[in-house]
């Protein structure tokens, strides 16, 4: 840690839980214009300060000021989610002929890990390293068998990594020493305006996939796959959200607007989205190895919560680009298995990269 570099972390004491439990802060920093704050709390980015095309320099991601907001019922700011990310039907499911029974913390559904998934932890600093071109900090928690519901010890490890060209990498890795099930994600919610009184509703989005993931009434997948064609689904060619979100369609009156998975094309690590703010200039690509991610367009900010500038946060204040297999595919055979065996080790990727376009 004492190396000198253009890329650099620093830790920092953040506060303490309810339940006495220390949290830390670290600040990841390169000269290329990026500053990224993470807290062991849930593994939560708290900040990404990134450049626009004037070069100020402004926070992207929603956030709190402190961490007693953070442990307030609240939706997911910045937060790693586990075991599942997204949703179970009737928080129920089966694996080698047993039902396990979950937490029903979305209306008759189970939502990204239950009542108390990984976004409530205290994860722990397994390593912090420090580069010439990168600097990374891994953190780890350890799952119980049967926590919130889910089989095996699970002990999962989220290695934060940012690197001297402005990108952001999240490696996610797990084993277990029994069959379940998992889901890992990132669930920032993302505003490239620096101006979080701003909806999202100007920004320019890409997303690279023919189909999408169509849900019921209580958001969970029908078990088809749609196409994009002819839908305001349709990402494949760059548009701003306004367009796409006011189109008439089912889909969108179901989740008060984008809240569904893509199944992207292409297999293995490659680009998958892009979102671009015109009047900043930023731009946040988003790479990754999985099949499928949610496009959330914070539909369900209520104007409630407290924004860092004295305001509050609106409907539609920021863009969720959560990488991911499938909503509910444990209860869904024809979709990607998310299934993790013991003996099996769990690794995924993906990246979030910034620059800057006129």
């Amino acid at each position: 840690m004492n190396i000198k570099s253009a890329v650099k972390i620093e830790k920092s004491f953040y506060g303490t839980t309810i339940d006495g439990k220390q949290v830390d802060q670290f600040s990841l920093k390169n000269e290329g214009g990026i500053e990224v704050y993470i807290i062991t709390f849930g593994g939560r980015i708290t900040a990404i300060n990134t450049a626009d095309k004037n070069g100020k320099l402004e926070n992207v991601v929603l956030a709190f000021n402190n961490l007693e907001q953070y442990e307030k019922k609240n939706p997911f700011f910045g937060a790693l989610i586990g075991r599942y990310g997204n949703r179970i039907a009737k928080g129920t499911f089966s694996l080698k002929g047993i039902e396990y029974i979950l937490a029903k913390n979305n209306g008759e559904n189970n939502l990204h890990g239950g009542l108390k998934g990984f976004d409530k932890m205290v994860w722990k600093v397994e390593n912090v390293e420090e580069s010439t071109s990168f600097v990374s900090l891994k953190l780890s928690y350890y799952s119980e068998d049967m926590e919130e519901g889910f089989p095996g010890n699970l002990k999962t490890t989220v290695t934060y990594t940012l690197n001297s060209n402005n990108s952001l990498d999240v490696l996610y890795e797990a084993s277990t020493d029994k069959t379940t099930v998992i889901n890992l994600t990132q669930h920032s919610y993302f505003n490239l305006s620096g101006n979080f009184a701003q909806l999202i509703e100007d920004h320019e989005v890409e997303i690279d996939a023919d189909k999408f993931v169509p849900v019921d009434a209580s958001l969970i997948p029908t078990g088809e796959l749609t196409s994009v064609e002819n839908t305001p689904f349709d990402f494949r060619t760059s548009k701003a959200v306004e367009i796409a979100i006011n189109g008439e369609h089912e889909q969108l009156k179901i989740g008060g607007g984008f809240d569904h998975c893509w199944v992207l094309n292409g297999k293995g690590y490659r680009s998958v989205a892009k979102a671009h703010h015109k009047e900043s200039g930023r731009v946040m690509e988003v790479l990754t190895d999985q099949p499928g991610m949610q496009f959330y367009t914070g539909n369900f900010i209520d104007g409630t919560l407290p924004a860092p500038n004295n305001g509050v946060y609106a409907k539609r204040s920021g863009l969720c680009f959560e990488t991911q297999h499938f909503p509910d595919s444990p209860n869904h055979p024809q979709f990607p298995d998310t299934t993790l065996e013991q003996g099996e080790k769990y690794a995924t990727k993906t990246t979030f990269k910034f620059y800057v376009n006129g």
